[in-house]
């Protein structure tokens, strides 16, 4: 299940956009801004008319807690996705709670086998109730547990291999984990099952106090536009849909036009390269 084309993540901010851009391969709304019992917003009923896939995607699942995932938070990230006809779901390798706190925040699950098999086992638990496909997007994190027993991509083959879900590959928190804590890109991607890629992210970011925050709300470096056309070379078949995320400091209509026109030549570039 590989979406194709230019996406962006739909936001009532960006819904008028949204509905003037020609051409636009899929969009993905934020699970937890749909509410059940009231209407779907405009702009998303207006896409999904223009026969645009669109995909829930969960922040609050919290896959990876010790405690096995709310059952309300499954069915509602399932109802969502039959109102939405979409081809599928996605969520976040992270937890957001345990002890019955709330982080507020997405935070990396710690790279052990015994953490490994908790959120295997919670992913199963979720897919059992799922009508569609459920994709799995790594985070970008400012600090790493000590004593990893498995890097990041070998952790995220071997729960691809234990469940069957998709990849959401997020090109943005790969780049910003390599530049905050080291590694090789390149690499990352060739020890990935790309087979397995969903689709795409693409944010923007900066650089505060010798960080790199992964902040949704600046244009798009060009070091992950690379990474965008490194992605596409790899691929053997279609190149997979990739998506801008945008949460803040929305731009006028002729920048996001000119990022997602750059985001399509990156994906152009990575096609021809192969």
């Amino acid at each position: 299940m590989t979406l194709a084309g230019v996406g962006i993540g739909w936001r009532p901010e960006l819904a008028g956009f949204a509905a003037r851009r020609d051409g636009l391969g899929f969009a993905e709304v934020v699970a937890e801004s749909i509410h059940d019992g009231q209407p779907l917003p405009d702009g998303l009923e207006a896409l999904l008319a223009r026969g645009v896939p669109v995909v829930p995607h969960g922040v609050r699942l919290s896959l990876g807690s010790a405690e096995a995932p709310d059952p309300g938070r499954v069915a509602h990230l399932a109802r969502l996705a039959e109102r939405l006809a979409a081809p599928l779901v996605s969520e976040h390798v992270a937890f957001v709670r345990g002890g019955g706190l709330e982080a507020g925040h997405l935070l990396p699950v710690p790279r052990t086998r015994e953490a490994l098999g908790v959120l295997a086992g919670n992913v199963r638990l979720a897919q059992a109730e799922l009508p569609v496909p459920l994709a799995l997007e790594h985070v970008a994190a400012l600090l790493e547990w000590p004593a990893p027993e498995l890097d990041e991509a070998a952790f995220l083959t071997e729960l691809l291999e234990r469940t069957g879900a998709w990849l959401l590959l997020d090109v943005a928190n790969l780049y910003a984990n390599a530049r905050n804590h080291g590694g090789d890109p390149p690499a990352f991607l060739d020890a990935l099952p790309l087979e397995r890629v969903a689709y795409v992210h693409v944010a923007g970011g900066v650089e505060r106090d010798g960080l790199y925050h992964d902040t949704h709300a600046h244009p798009t470096p060009p070091a992950v536009l690379d990474l965008v056309a490194e992605v596409c070379a790899r691929f053997t078949g279609g190149p997979p849909g990739v998506m801008l995320e945008r949460d803040d400091a929305y731009p006028p209509e002729a920048e996001l036009a000119a990022e997602l026109d750059a985001i399509a030549a990156a994906t152009r570039a990575g096609v021809t390269r192969r």
